[in-house]
């Protein structure tokens, strides 16, 4: 009866950890997007700073990312198992 609490127990406890590290590794990957990248501005013949023009097409990548992170950490798992 102890051993099968206890196989339960594990389970559970793996299930948790698992996605807790998934969780983790989306939230890590998702913070790339957020940051600003700050670029220096170029500086005119009287000092001041020229404004920079966004570009809209520059498209932000975290989704791949993740998805990269994710299959990873799978592998990893897999590998620890043996």
């Amino acid at each position: 009866m102890n051993q099968i609490i206890n196989m339960i127990i594990r389970q559970l406890t793996r299930k948790f950890v698992n996605k807790g590290i998934d969780a983790g590794f989306n939230k890590a990957s998702s913070m790339q997007n957020n940051r600003k990248k700050q670029s220096q501005s170029e500086i005119d013949d009287y000092g001041n700073p020229i404004p920079q023009k966004a570009n809209p097409t520059k498209r932000l990548g975290g989704g791949q990312g993740a998805k990269q992170a994710k299959q990873a950490m799978r592998a990893m798992r897999r590998f620890g198992k043996f």
